[in-house]
């Protein structure tokens, strides 16, 4: 069997390999890019406008990944389930529900760490990850998408944009689809604004079930260059904004 590519370790001053080099389908950690390196705005910044995206554990050094196929969300193909559009339309026209965007990052990207997941025994959202995210959000790169209820935080999201690139990174919900609420707020939010797709990174049942499907690489990395130099999305969202997914409220004619 042939070794895999020797893989890049980065001093903080070092510069990110192409996403092409990283490790394929036979290498060990399919996707995997580089080790090393720094995690601050700078170089998350420059990392996800090439493709790539640090992911690690407690414990391992800064692991780079940029993986092929890549999974994405295209929001035109964005899957409203009927239960899920009954749950929108009972959110949007309930008095004290709102979305609210980028009021309490830390606490959406500490909740994403800490919510127990089926089949989790951990998170890679580690300190250092929350550390590097909350000065990316302080930045303005980083964004958050929560689900209120009469004054409490009931789910929410985290997610990335560069010009009109979108990456999603996580969600938690403390309540039954709370974080679908929110993740069908950040789709509206982009379908109004022109956003073409929202980066999933990698594939899985529940994101498929939802519209994401996988793409080339390469056809990822062309779409990529061209959003990244758009003008950047305007990160608020008001409650017209649902019109983008649901016929508009009896409340409101």
């Amino acid at each position: 069997m042939p070794l895999p590519a020797p893989l890049a370790w980065l001093e903080p001053q070092d510069p990110f390999p192409p996403a092409e080099q990283a490790w394929g389908i036979d290498d060990p950690a399919p996707g995997l890019l580089a080790a090393g390196g720094a995690l601050d705005v700078e170089h998350l910044q420059r990392a996800y406008a090439s493709g790539i995206f640090p992911w690690f554990s407690a414990g391992q050094p800064i692991l780079w990944w940029s993986p092929a196929p890549r999974m994405v969300l295209p929001v035109a193909e964005f899957k409203l389930h009927r239960s899920l559009r009954r749950t929108l339309q009972r959110f949007r026209d309930t008095p004290g529900c709102e979305i609210r965007v980028d009021h309490d990052f830390q606490n959406v990207i500490e909740a994403c760490a800490h919510t127990p997941r089926d089949g989790q025994g951990g998170t890679w959202i580690v300190p250092d990850m929350i550390d590097a995210y909350c000065a990316f959000h302080a930045a303005g790169h980083a964004h958050s998408i929560e689900t209120w209820q009469d004054g409490q935080l009931l789910g929410g999201l985290y997610c990335i944009g560069i010009g009109k690139a979108v990456f999603g990174e996580s969600m938690f919900a403390h309540a039954t689809d709370a974080s679908k609420i929110a993740l069908a707020a950040l789709v509206c939010l982009c379908r109004l604004q022109g956003v073409s797709w929202i980066d999933c990174q990698q594939n899985t049942a529940h994101l498929a079930s939802l519209g994401a499907r996988e793409i080339d690489r390469a056809d990822f990395l062309r779409s990529l260059e061209r959003s990244t130099q758009e003008t950047p999305l305007a990160w608020r969202f008001e409650s017209v904004y649902w019109d983008a997914l649901l016929p508009p409220s009896p409340h409101l004619e």
